[in-house]
């Protein structure tokens, strides 16, 4: 599945910090939920760009953890809160367009959260660790191993029903090549076993890998963006080694509360988008693999749906079973 980088790159004039930026307006507070736990990447957003409304969308903004279930907690607390400004959602896409598919009871729809903005986008990169030969330099060097090894053919992920997961099913069901998946909770005790080689390769945002590559714990097969990424020049991507389904971003999104007012969606955007252009938050985002990159409601709605409607048949293709 190619997601469409297009959707999410704001026109040159979005991102600037105009004198008519909106100013607080009676918002005292308002808090960004945050699904996953403290010092994550997805907490590091949430807080770089909370930091930046203090005085522009409200004149308090506070970061909110809610982690568990995958994100999904913070989402339910989004659905529940008025949509009158004092709650934000800062998550990955995946949340909203993937689960819907992948749970049978999920609490929420895509029409249950208002579109505000994107954050940035981050591509997954295929990495292995000592359990595999120096020799293999390519995905398709890996594959070409894991045939002559048809043992060691597993690779790990953050998470079962994640993205990174479905790119390894779709890379094992394109190739032909049996992968056996390992999920982890969360990539940091999966990026160790890689590297302690208990697991012969992974799938994972490509900010998981940076701290290690220059080290040389790892390396780099493929990456999954449609050209190769600025974090890894020197990494192919999965569509260069012939591998075209397998170019799949993902991007951080902001959300209010069902029925919030266009005018107040607006302001939220505003504010966001000028944060996002501050140079200090470029930097931190890069810091973690990821590319800045922020758009409109209208667009970042038309991108969820698209989405949402793309990953129907990835989920048919790789035979994967919702979870209750």
């Amino acid at each position: 599945m190619t997601i469409d980088r297009r959707h999410f790159i704001a026109a040159s004039g979005a991102l600037v910090l105009a004198p008519g930026l909106v100013r607080a307006q009676g918002i005292e507070t308002t808090r960004v939920l945050c699904g996953f736990p403290a010092g994550g990447t997805t907490d590091a957003v949430s807080r770089r760009v909370a930091d930046k409304l203090r005085g522009s969308f409200a004149k308090v903004a506070l970061v909110e953890n809610k982690p568990g279930a995958g994100g999904r907690l913070a989402v339910e607390e989004l659905k529940r809160s008025p949509p009158d400004g004092t709650s934000l959602l800062l998550t990955p896409a995946g949340m909203i367009t993937l689960y819907p598919h992948i749970y049978k009871s999920l609490s929420y729809t895509i029409d249950d959260v208002t579109p505000v903005c994107t954050a940035g986008i981050m591509t997954f990169g295929f990495g292995v660790g000592p359990a595999v030969p120096e020799t293999v330099k390519t995905v398709n060097d890996f594959l070409a191993w894991v045939r002559a090894n048809p043992t060691m053919g597993n690779y790990g992920s953050p998470g079962a029903g994640s993205p990174p997961h479905f790119i390894g099913a779709l890379l094992s069901k394109d190739s032909g090549v049996a992968l056996n998946h390992i999920p982890y909770r969360g990539s940091a005790p999966g990026i160790q076993d890689l590297i302690g080689g208990q697991v012969a390769a992974f799938s994972s945002p490509i900010g998981d890998y940076l701290p290690h590559l220059k080290g040389g714990k790892l390396r780099l097969l493929a990456t999954s963006g449609a050209t190769r990424s600025r974090f890894a020049p020197d990494v192919a991507t999965y569509a260069e080694q012939g591998l075209k389904d397998l170019t799949i971003t993902e991007w951080y999104g902001f959300f209010m509360p069902p029925k919030a007012a266009a005018e107040l969606v607006q302001r939220a955007a505003t504010a966001i988008r000028a944060a996002v252009a501050q140079q200090d938050v470029i930097d931190s985002f890069l810091q973690v693999g990821l590319e800045p990159s922020a758009n409109t409601p209208a667009e970042m709605a038309k991108a969820i749906r698209s989405e949402n409607a793309g990953w129907a048949p990835v989920i048919k293709k790789v035979g994967f079973t919702p979870e209750a």
